[in-house]
């Protein structure tokens, strides 16, 4: 799926854009997560607030490059 696709259901308030973004970014945001934190527990943990960060700001924000958005909230969330 692409990631308007992806954007488009987090505005619609669609459950299956977690799932989509999981399909799709989840190794990604995961290895970003485990260099940070170097605990892979810790690490899906972090992913998984990704996820609901994601949620919880769509809307209003509309991402125009997911996956870098994607990144920044798992960034930040690892580092917090």
């Amino acid at each position: 799926m692409e990631d308007e696709q992806i954007v488009t259901l987090y505005w619609n308030r669609d459950e299956t854009a977690i799932q989509e973004t999981q399909a799709k970014y989840d190794r990604y945001l995961t290895k970003i997560a485990c260099n940070i934190l170097a605990d892979m527990e810790d690490s899906r943990e972090s992913v998984n607030d990704t996820y609901l960060a994601a949620w919880n700001s769509m809307p209003p924000h509309r991402p125009s490059l997911l996956r870098a958005f994607l990144c920044r909230l798992t960034r930040n969330i690892s580092l917090n």
